[in-house]
């Protein structure tokens, strides 16, 4: 699966992604990563790509153009819808990264300043994506969320199967308490059935003790937005 990112900092994307699942994943062609920097679609000799809002207002937008010309010319190498990453779109759920996972690629335009010129999310966006009630600088960490949760689900990326399917959310459960070596550590012990070797009463304690996510609704806060 192909990823491009456009973003006023690409040489964010690389140090994150050289290591672990993902980098992995890299290394072995089974993901494509290029971070492009918006800034080279610029037309003036300041390479400028925000501008002041219409109607006036504190801080700057992100301007059309550069946006427009970089998907136009990134698009011949991936056929993949277009995500802005948005604080009011629509939350990354394990659910919508698995519906993702299924695209050729995934063109995505990570936000900076006061946002991006609406005329991109009217004529160029198929996907508007946030991480969650928080405010952050701007679109590139959701980025790397959303690269990462979409990218671990591709065939042969996890090699373990079991462990990617106990990494799924199919319910309102999540994971369950897990312990390790050693059986005590500063008088904390694991529970004695996880030792007992009894597989079906081990299934029964890991369901009753299953954690519950939990969910927040109406996800409209800024998860790009720069704070000032």
């Amino acid at each position: 699966m192909r990823f491009d990112v456009v973003s006023i900092f690409p040489e964010v994307f690389e140090p994150v992604f050289r290591r672990g699942v993902v980098g992995r994943a890299i290394q072995r062609g089974l993901v494509e990563l290029h971070a492009h920097d918006l800034r080279d679609w610029a037309t003036d000799r300041h390479r400028q790509v925000d501008d002041e809002p219409f109607g006036g207002g504190a801080g700057m937008v992100m301007k059309a153009e550069p946006i427009f010309a970089a998907v136009d010319s990134i698009r011949p190498a991936n056929a993949g819808p277009v995500v802005l990453m948005e604080p009011w779109g629509e939350v990354l759920t394990q659910d919508l990264a698995g519906e993702l996972s299924h695209q050729p690629g995934l063109i995505v335009v990570c936000g900076r300043y006061e946002g991006i010129d609406d005329r991109v999310r009217q004529g160029l966006a198929d996907r508007e994506i946030s991480i969650g009630d928080y405010v952050l600088s701007g679109g590139e960490i959701p980025a790397m969320v959303l690269i990462d949760a979409v990218s671990r689900l591709l065939p042969e990326v996890v090699g373990d199967d079991a462990s990617l399917g106990q990494d799924a959310f199919p319910g309102p459960q999540g994971g369950y308490p897990q312990y390790t070596r050693p059986a005590q550590f500063r008088g904390l012990g694991v529970p004695e059935v996880l030792l007992s070797g009894d597989h079906a009463a081990i299934e029964r304690w890991r369901r009753d003790h299953a954690r519950t996510t939990k969910k927040g609704e109406g996800h409209l806060a800024s998860a790009e937005r720069i704070v000032r």
